[in-house]
């Protein structure tokens, strides 16, 4: 749908307008985007006249923003960096287009990073920015293509494609298990247990799935799965871990299953990504891939749910 141009304001008019916001000097502005005070000044003053509303204050040799200004110059902002951000990614790979990417870390490093390589080579052109996120994403407020995250598969005005499942074991130090033998789950509650601030109630749900009381579950708050893993193989407790994601420290005998029961999370790891930009190229391609990956390693090791449009 075509935009209006009188809904438009030229670049230059909100350049100068979002300096002066976020330096709040007319002068300071005009400094950072070299142009004199007064030209800044003007263009700020044909802005408003553009768009019938005043932006600033201005007392005597000060200026503020209204509350009008200050919600626009948010907003203007956060659009002037994605317009930065998309010139940034063209001119850097012109041919095959740029996949920004929020990704969990651990679940990023020990799973997806050793598999991207294989992505890059049979999509040469494409480049992958990743960031990571731990917190619930908003992608009106941040410049993500798409991003791979734990939940139910409910994040309102976006689509998503449901990757994998996974099984979580209570896991512990060869040491920690030799000094407490654990034979049965209740021994669980005589130790310290290690919690997820992301999931908060696992310990619950774990417990009274083997028919424990789990009231009054206390220990040690942990914000990052490598984190727990390290505590765990420190010694520390007994951490609640996805069996994929320590794979390789219950290989190299730095952790045991404390007991060997495990537990499906009611929750799954879904590619996200915003319902306008399912048709951009490199999105298309990554997640024709990530499907193909998370299927065969589910094939590889009979981890949780197949993979599939949701």
């Amino acid at each position: 749908m075509s935009v209006p141009r009188r809904f438009l304001p030229h670049t230059s008019l909100l350049v100068s307008f979002e300096a002066a916001a976020r330096l709040g000097s007319f002068t300071a502005a005009a400094v950072e985007i070299s142009l004199t005070q007064s030209a800044v000044s003007r263009q700020i003053r044909a802005l408003e006249d553009q768009l019938g509303v005043e932006l600033f204050l201005r007392e005597k040799q000060t200026v503020r923003l209204t509350a009008a200004g200050e919600v626009y110059a948010r907003d203007i902002r956060d659009a002037l960096h994605r317009i930065s951000s998309s010139t940034l990614g063209l001119r850097a790979n012109p041919a095959g287009g740029t996949l920004n990417l929020a990704i969990l870390p651990t679940f990023g490093t020990r799973w997806l990073a050793p598999r991207l390589p294989r992505f890059l080579d049979g999509n040469q052109g494409i480049t992958i920015n990743l960031s990571t996120r731990l917190s619930a994403f908003d992608f009106d407020l941040e410049t993500f293509d798409c991003a791979i995250h734990f939940g139910r598969g409910n994040w309102p005005g976006a689509s998503h494609e449901l990757l994998m499942g996974e099984e979580v074991i209570p896991a512990c130090s060869p040491q920690f298990f030799a000094q407490h033998r654990f034979s049965v789950p209740a021994d669980l509650r005589a130790v310290p247990l290690l919690h997820l601030t992301s999931r908060p109630d696992a310990w619950e749900k774990w417990l009274r799935l083997q028919d424990v009381g789990a009231e009054h579950v206390h220990g040690m708050l942990i914000d990052q799965f490598a984190t727990a893993a390290q505590a765990a193989v420190s010694g520390m407790g007994v951490a609640l871990l996805p069996r994929f994601l320590i794979q390789s420290e219950l290989d190299r005998g730095e952790l045991v299953p404390a007991l060997d029961l495990p537990m499906v999370s009611a929750e799954s790891y879904y590619l996200v990504w915003p319902s306008e930009r399912a048709m951009l190229p490199p999105l298309i391609a990554f997640k024709s891939w990530l499907r193909q990956e998370a299927s065969a390693f589910q094939a590889e090791t009979g981890t949780g749910t197949m993979v599939g449009q949701q």
